[in-house]
């Protein structure tokens, strides 16, 4: 009979005790406790529109809430009506049609994300992560059984990849590719042509497009709104959509999202979510529903305000030297290098990382940044200007005080 193991075993599971914190959620909580305590900080951590959602969706929620049919449960995809109208929605924004049957609500664009991925990954399959990258998709892979396949594009690639890139990555074991346009954390944007490259390789190969378009609304300089299914129609069978009404509605809150995929991909993520969380709450849906049937005069509004605070953002970034600060033409993001400071010397501390950066951009500048480390490199750090001008202008301006010091 063989010896027992005398070894302690983990109180909790390897999955989960492999899963990274979200970073941009630590940085926000550490601005947010110092600012309760009293401290001056500035935060440009957190990806959340600072306006209010629009009063007359809040109204539908006030009023949804006193109809007792919204205090049961309801289908775990989510309200027929609100199917219907996330349909009528990609229609009219994205210029495809999709059978409602083929959405599922679901509770915030990262149960989405997790979903899309639980569905088609198996152990063993690889997913290629163009870098950088949002910092849920990686853990989001490794829970379903994948690893992530990282494939970077810097500030000289305007934080693209390009499809010479993704079949350099690809292997047999290579199961989907994973878009996110407008970028979070870069604010990049990819054109057209760029998307039906990115398609047609794809389709190719028998590679699934996993894409994320929930900043779909938020574009500048003219960007043009692209959407992958559309620009390659074949490839409707082998991509998930994901999107939600977080960032175009001021609603990360109200925690509604979605995704579309082919029928069979549809069934599997229902039948997850029936286990994990039944359907998203039914005051949610009808505000969601109430954003969707209606105009968009209140995200236009909301996307002038952002444009002029990117436009501040960014020239007072490049007023910073050592930085190189490509322009972003979408999202709320600004994702300087500073690879230029790396080596230089800050109050008497080495700036060896972007992670030491921001951490001494916190401690005297009382000014919140994420590093690059949470996006899969260093030597970059993600600023939101989803906040106000004026904290814009006095955080920023923090910075270029204490960046002049480095040496």
């Amino acid at each position: 009979m063989g010896a027992v193991s005398t070894a302690p075993r983990s109180r909790v599971s390897a999955r989960l005790s492999a899963i990274a914190p979200s970073a941009t959620l630590v940085v926000d909580a550490k601005a947010k406790a110092l600012k309760a305590a009293g401290h001056p900080v500035i935060g440009f951590g957190a990806g959340e529109p600072d306006f209010a959602t629009p009063d007359y969706i809040v109204e539908a929620a006030v009023a949804a809430a006193k109809d007792p049919a919204n205090h049961k449960y309801t289908p775990a995809k989510g309200m027929p009506a609100l199917r219907e109208a996330v349909a009528a929605k990609t229609l009219r924004d994205s210029g495809y049609e999709v059978c409602p049957d083929d959405v599922v609500i679901t509770n915030g664009g990262k149960q989405a994300v997790y979903e899309a991925f639980a569905a088609i990954v198996d152990l063993g399959d690889e997913v290629i992560l163009p870098a950088p990258y949002w910092v849920t998709y990686p853990e989001c892979i490794r829970l379903a059984g994948g690893t992530p396949i990282e494939v970077f594009a810097g500030a000289d690639q305007g934080y693209k990849v390009t499809v010479a890139q993704l079949e350099a990555a690809r292997t047999e074991r290579t199961k989907a590719v994973l878009v996110c346009s407008p970028s979070n954390p870069t604010g990049a944007v990819y054109t057209p042509a760029e998307l039906t490259a990115i398609g047609q390789w794809a389709l190719e190969h028998g590679v699934w497009v996993i894409t994320d378009e929930i900043y779909e609304h938020l574009l500048y300089d003219g960007a043009q709104a692209a959407h992958i299914v559309a620009l390659v129609p074949e490839l409707a069978d082998q991509a998930i959509v994901l999107n939600g009404v977080a960032k175009t509605y001021a609603m990360t809150g109200w925690r509604v999202g979605w995704m579309i995929s082919p029928s069979d991909v549809t069934k599997a993520a229902t039948n997850l979510q029936s286990h994990l969380s039944s359907n998203v709450a039914n005051v949610s849906q009808v505000a969601a529903l109430t954003a969707l049937s209606g105009d968009l005069s209140a995200v236009h509004d909301m996307r002038e305000a952002f444009d002029r605070r990117r436009l501040l953002m960014v020239d007072m970034l490049r007023g910073i030297d050592g930085l190189v600060v490509p322009v972003p033409q979408g999202a709320f993001y600004a994702y300087p290098s500073v690879e230029g400071l790396l080596g230089r010397t800050l109050r008497g501390t080495v700036i060896d990382s972007s992670m030491t950066l921001a951490n001494l951009a916190l401690e005297h500048a009382e000014v919140a940044v994420v590093p690059g480390e949470a996006f899969g490199r260093s030597g970059y750090l993600r600023l939101s200007y989803a906040t106000s001008d004026a904290n814009i202008a006095e955080g920023v301006g923090r910075l270029q005080q204490l960046l002049a010091e480095a040496v």
